[in-house]
């Protein structure tokens, strides 16, 4: 099977902006990114890697959570896609770090995100809070699509109560034509909780990086029936290659068609390619 991939969640940053136990667990992966580190993070290096790997486009995430991971600025990662195709630059709002999280999300659109990255449980906030009806205001308006992390998370700080897939419930239904994705797909006690919003809600979405690949099926028996709501993300650097879980993905027992919606079509769709 070939096909080229979207990947919709990469993390983009220099070792000074992570804290050591994000290191620790980034080396647990076996993440290339060590033995590579000079090479991988100067922009064309890294577009060429990924291209290398067929990949046709990488959405970038900026990382604004002080106590559990640390801060990749926004800024940081619109200069590093800047004059790279492949890139999809998002941006992202901490509502505990700024009064009005939508003027702070605007500012970054303005200068070329394509998308905004919430982190609940590390930035501890519920994603129904009221604060941040007005982003979702503004990116429904702007046609953007919103990541949210949900589920589990292993670093240190974190809140597991907050990345709960019901509380975008409520989001999904007073947004209804706002693109909404579960990062990580309510990883290790939601993921029937996230599977079936995703069947409620036309334009809430399962992304499903951060999962084994070779446990889709496991976590999501019934994925063929709702093929549709699923996208492909990697969570790199916490994997060992960037084409590791693309390989995986591929040895499912899926139709190729199928395979090819997870790793391709439902991410153009949203990011209107």
């Amino acid at each position: 099977m070939s096909v080229h991939v979207i990947d919709f969640h990469i993390h983009i940053g220099l070792k000074e902006h992570w804290h050591e136990w994000v290191h620790d667990y980034q080396k647990s992966s076996q993440s290339e990114l060590y033995k590579r580190y000079d090479e991988l993070i100067v922009p064309e290096k890294f577009a060429k890697y990924l291209k290398d790997n067929n990949i046709a486009k990488a959405v970038i995430l900026p990382d604004i959570c002080p106590i559990t991971t640390g801060v990749v600025p926004n800024e940081f990662v619109l200069e590093f896609c800047e004059g790279q195709d492949i890139y999809i630059p998002f941006c992202t709002v901490n509502p505990s770090l700024v009064t009005h999280p939508e003027l702070e999300a605007k500012k970054y659109i303005q200068m070329g995100a394509k998308g905004v990255k919430l982190y609940p449980s590390y930035n501890h906030f519920y994603p129904n809070d009221s604060r941040m009806y007005p982003l979702y205001s503004l990116a429904q308006q702007e046609r953007l699509p919103v990541l949210v992390h949900t589920g589990s998370s292993v670093f240190k700080g974190s809140k597991i109560k907050y990345a709960d897939p019901l509380h975008l419930d409520e989001v999904a239904s007073d947004f209804p034509d706002l693109v909404l994705l579960m990062a990580h797909g309510g990883r290790g006690i939601w993921y029937d909780r996230a599977f079936f919003l995703s069947r409620l809600h036309p334009h809430l979405y399962l992304e499903i990086s951060g999962l084994p690949p070779k446990n889709l099926l496991k976590y999501f028996p019934d994925i063929e029936n709702n093929i549709d709501k699923f996208v492909y993300g990697s969570d790199w650097p916490a994997i060992q290659t960037i084409s590791s879980n693309i390989e995986a993905i591929k040895k499912l027992r899926l139709t190729e068609e199928s395979k090819k919606k997870i790793l391709y079509d439902n991410a153009a769709k949203i990011l209107g390619l």
